[in-house]
């Protein structure tokens, strides 16, 4: 599905969306998880880690078949759009998982039945892409490897490029893409067990948690010095959304863009992950002038509550005033 890699393709992965959540050993594996992890085909979503308007559809189609499960579906939308329904790629891949035109032409669902085959509309779109990993598991079965990197590996790069190299095919783009997924869909899997009060959650759970706090107050107007209060009438800025994203987690960073830079490890461009603070600045080599801070979701964009008169949306980061980045989860 990969534009540039194969004509049977999706995904923003590395191009416009979502190549750039490299992995780097940061985060370890939580352990105990439910099984929702490593494709088994069961188990159950970890609270908060998804829009809740989707929760129910990744529950429901991400147990479709034994190569898929619910975390792994999640943790794949995750990384190719963001949860964005409405991303688009330079490539026109489209919605919210990433469709190019032709591959939703022949695997598009009209899953909710209501007449209309909708790439846009996540009742279609979230269903068709779980159908078609599971096609894509289907068509590499025979593939010697692990058979859930292949299914990704698939469609990332089409299937006959995993069937050509016998195994996830030797693109960086492809092998980034399913190291990434393979490693984000333990945040978004349930424990087996209750998790005791009181306890940290896992970094890349507390890191999903803060992303689903900012994707709910998505459309609510910015407010100067808003730190989302009664009296702010919900509403934040630039640096209150980021802080009290990470509040709803436990996690404690600075009230201010230029303090918050200093919260955390600094990744590069290429090993963002979802839940990372992005920064920009007027002068590139001094963080004091930090101007604005956002929380990035995955491939070049991120959701930010930008200035006076917009609200709060989705933004790419890529731009001449981008600073970097600082990994609260690790600090």
């Amino acid at each position: 599905m990969r534009k540039g890699l194969a004509a049977a393709g999706i995904g923003l992965g590395g191009l416009a969306l979502f190549m750039a959540l490299l992995i780097v050993g940061v985060y370890s594996t939580a352990a105990n998880l439910g099984g929702g992890g490593g494709g088994r085909g069961g188990g159950q979503l970890a609270a908060h880690t998804v829009p809740g308007r989707y929760a129910p559809l990744v529950q429901r189609w991400g147990n479709l078949c034994e190569t898929l499960s619910p975390a792994l579906l999640a943790a794949q939308l995750n990384q190719e759009s963001g949860w964005n329904p409405n991303a688009q790629s330079h490539a026109e891949a489209q919605g919210i998982a990433q469709f190019i035109p032709g591959t939703w032409a022949v695997h598009g669902l009209d899953a909710n039945g209501d007449g209309v085959a909708d790439v846009w509309d996540p009742e279609d779109a979230i269903p068709s892409a779980a159908s078609y990993d599971c096609s894509l598991a289907s068509y590499v079965k025979d593939v010697p490897g692990d058979p859930v990197d292949n299914m990704l590996a698939a469609y990332n790069a089409g299937p006959y490029a995993v069937i050509k190299y016998q195994g996830v095919p030797p693109y960086e783009e492809t092998r980034n893409y399913v190291r990434i997924i393979r490693s984000a869909e333990q945040s978004f899997a349930a424990r087996a067990e209750a998790e005791q009060g009181g306890e940290r959650l896992p970094p890349l759970r507390a890191a999903a948690g803060a992303v689903n706090f900012a994707q709910d107050h998505l459309g609510k107007p910015y407010l100067w010095g808003g730190e989302g209060t009664p009296e702010d009438g919900g509403r934040f800025d630039c640096s209150g959304l980021t802080q009290a994203a990470y509040a709803s987690v436990g996690i404690e960073i600075p009230r201010v863009a230029n303090d918050q830079w200093n919260a955390g490890p600094h990744p590069s461009r290429d090993e963002l992950l979802p839940g990372d603070l992005v920064f920009f600045a007027t002068d590139r080599s001094n963080s004091r002038t930090i101007h604005h801070v956002g929380l990035y979701v995955g491939g070049g964009y991120m959701i930010n509550a930008p200035y006076t008169g917009a609200v709060i949306r989705f933004d790419p980061i890529d731009g001449a005033d981008y600073f970097g980045a600082t990994r609260p989860v690790a600090g």
